[in-house]
Parts: structure tokens; sequence; C-alpha cells
């Protein structure tokens, strides 16, 4: 893991980040549809949108030519690329293509997986490899869910749980459909069941405009606003003071899946907060689906940094010049699989140093994390 030092200052030779979209769901889930709205929106034009195979979806009525063998360009002035190989290979390219003035420079790249896909190991090469980190920034994970099929996806298909787990947003499609059979309820059941798996992704229809899917806390456009809504730990404040609690039925795989928050009022010493990252990341990063938030360091509390991970892999903290809001409060959003919130809560708190009634013993949690039942 990168150490959340203070980053150097800012190269002003270096280009910002380009903001990278990440758009997923389950096989049949509606993401061609939504890719296409996506791009006749003209806030998506100079887009690269990077697909897996050009048959796999139907782009026919958008595209003009073939700029060269991998890429075409779209009739909304977006360039679409084919993965027939590494994703960071792709990626690689195309940073060069742009630098190199052989393609119009692009000003943001969606990623449309694969049905099957596990997404965590598209966000390890965007957020583990140390070139791409530098040059893209993953702005959002927009997970779309088929709201006729997509309580039966769920059960029956663990990526389809992972998707929506990790996402940003979550867009619930051909929910028209649904809502014309009153006796099935709607869809009120399927936005709950994916709520209590994901409290802080907000559930849009399927007419959202394709430009509210595009913003984030990692935009180039610096809204502070932003934050709050990358993070939504406020979504949490229904489900308890540090994790939510389940309802559904215990046999679906989602009981294994659990988001909570871990928050502190009081800034955290660095090398604590350096050895409570290490440790969960060392000891269960497997566990560790998507991890979030902004936190107070007790030796610079004025400048919180952002951090952000997946599985064993945590990206650079990124310091921020000032606080974005008045909530100076450190606050972590976790999603964990097979993975007792209890035990993760009681490990924050004993680096934070505050006690707790029904916390492991401190010294037994640093010094053999691995050891401890739940963990």
């Amino acid at each position: 893991m990168a150490s959340p030092s203070t980053p150097a200052p800012a190269d002003p030779r270096r280009p910002e980040p380009i903001p990278l979209t990440v758009l997923t769901g389950f096989l049949g889930a509606g993401k061609t549809t939504l890719l296409n709205r996506m791009l006749r929106d003209p806030a998506l034009s100079d887009t690269v949108v990077i697909v897996n195979e050009f048959g796999e979806i139907g782009l026919d009525h958008l595209l003009i030519e073939t700029v060269d063998e991998d890429m075409i360009l779209l009739g909304a002035g977006c360039l679409c690329c084919t993965v027939r190989g590494d994703l960071i290979a792709t990626l690689e390219d195309l940073l060069r293509k742009r630098d190199n003035g052989r393609i119009t420079p692009f000003r943001r790249v969606v990623i449309e997986t694969t049905g099957l896909a596990d997404p965590a190991p598209i966000l390890h090469a965007l957020i583990y490899h140390p070139y791409l980190a530098m040059r893209y920034r993953l702005q959002a994970v927009v997970t779309v869910v088929d709201a006729v099929n997509g309580d039966s996806t769920l059960d029956s298909h663990p990526e389809a749980l992972r998707q929506a787990a990790v996402a940003d947003r979550i867009v619930l499609a051909k929910e028209d459909l649904v809502k014309r059979d009153r006796l099935a309820g709607g869809s009120d059941a399927l936005r709950a069941r994916l709520h209590a798996l994901n409290p802080a992704a907000p559930i849009h229809g399927p007419d959202i405009a394709p430009s509210e899917l595009l913003g984030g806390f990692f935009g180039l456009d610096g809204k502070s606003e932003d934050v709050r809504s990358w993070l939504g730990a406020e979504a949490f404040s229904d489900h308890g003071h540090h994790h939510g609690h389940h309802h559904h039925d215990v046999n679906r795989h989602d009981a294994a899946i659990r988001a909570f928050t871990l928050t502190s009022d009081v800034p955290v010493k660095r090398a604590a907060f350096e050895m409570f990252l290490d440790l969960l990341r060392s000891g269960h990063g497997p566990k560790l689906l998507r991890l979030k938030g902004l936190v107070a360091l007790a030796e610079e509390p004025d400048r919180p940094v952002v951090v952000h991970g997946v599985q064993h892999v945590i990206h650079t903290p990124v310091q921020l010049a000032a606080w974005p809001d008045a909530d100076h409060r450190s606050r972590l959003v976790l999603i964990v699989r097979d993975l007792e919130p209890a035990f993760v809560t009681g490990l924050w708190d004993a680096f934070l140093g505050r006690p707790r009634i029904d916390a492991p013993d401190a010294a037994a949690l640093t010094a053999n994390p691995l050891a401890i039942p739940g963990g």
C-alpha cells in the first residue's frame, strides 16, 4: 500500500487526470440502451467509450468511420474502442494517441464491462497501475439493474451482487414494465433490497439524464459539494451509528455483503491511520469490496485526505487544500463480504484509542488481526 503521506506539490506540466466512468450490470440489464442514450447527450461529447467487442453492442446507427483497427468514430463526436486483450494496454494506447495528436483530445472515458464481469479487477487496474492512476481518475461506477429480472439475478449470480455493491449510482432499467403490473408491487421491493445492499448509492429510474450519472468527487470541475454525494455517508443514518442492518431473507447471497461507515470526531494520527489501512488490506483484502472516505489527520487536520480502495489495493490518498464543507469528521464508507462490521469497527476504535465495551482486545487486534473470530 502506498503511504498516505503528504503528496508532492502538483507538477504544472502534468496534465489533469481524465475522469473515467465504469458502466456495469448483469447480462441483459440494459447497459446498451443506457449507453446509447448517454452517447446522444451533448454533455458526453469528446468521450471515449471502451467496449469489449463491437459486436456485443448495437451502436451501428451512431457509427461514422473507422479510425483504426480497434477504434471507430461515433456520430456524437465520441470515439469508441474495443478491448481485444488487456484493458491496461488499451488505456495506455489511448493516452499515447492522445498525447501524440493522433486522436482528438478526449475529455472523459466510459468503460462498458461484460455482463459477467466482477468490477473489482477493472477498478484494480485503475487505482493500482502507477501511470494510469496518475492520468485517469475514477469518477463513478454506474451499475444497471434490470427491474424485471433483477431480484432473481441477484439471487442466482454473485457477480450481480458485487456489481450492485460497489456502485456509486444504480440505474433501474425497464422499471416502466414492472410498474404496469400492479400485482407485482412495482419495483419497491427491489429498490429496498438494493438500498440495503448499498445504502450510499442513489437509485435512479431509467429516465435519468445521462449527464447526471457523470458527477462525482473525482471530476475535474472541483465542486466541493461532490465529496458529500460521492461519499454518501448520510445514507447510513437510518442504519445505526456504525453499520447497517439487513432485514431480508438470510438465505440470500447478499447477507454476506455488508455496507457500513466508520466515523471519528477527533483527528486520527497519521501512523495509526496507515497501520489501520495496512492491517485491513493485508489481513482482509479479498473481503474488502470497496472503501472510500475523507479523513482528518492529526498532523494537519485542516487538510483532509481522500482514501479510495478495492480489495487489497488502496490508492495513494489525496490531500485536499481544505475541507469541502462544515463537516470536519473523518468518514469512511466500507462495503465488505464475509467480514463482520463489528470486527472492523473494533479495529478502528482500537487505533483511535477509544474504549469499547464490546470491542475485542485492542492488543490482540493489532498483534494478530488474522486470528480474530469473524475476521
